[in-house]
């Protein structure tokens, strides 16, 4: 997966956030799927993050790998 397509999802993921969050009949319909989108972003911007990291370190950024959701959304910077 490139930085292209990473950013490419991050940008699909956002923009099904918003229609989420705006969708006015029943908006605690949406709350699982809006939680699993804020997870998946999480993840992606992780993911981006890593891949930036392996290039300005001289290593490969395609031995990047996903983190599971716990991970992520339990960092603190």
């Amino acid at each position: 997966m490139s930085d292209r397509s990473i950013l490419q999802h991050i940008t699909e993921l956002v923009d099904e956030e918003h229609k989420l969050r705006s969708a006015s009949a029943a908006p605690h319909q949406n709350d699982a799927r809006l939680k699993q989108v804020e997870v998946e972003l999480d993840q992606c911007w992780d993911l981006l993050r890593q891949r930036r990291a392996r290039r300005e370190f001289g290593q490969d950024p395609d031995n990047a790998t996903p983190r599971d959701g716990g991970t992520v959304e339990n960092y603190e910077g």
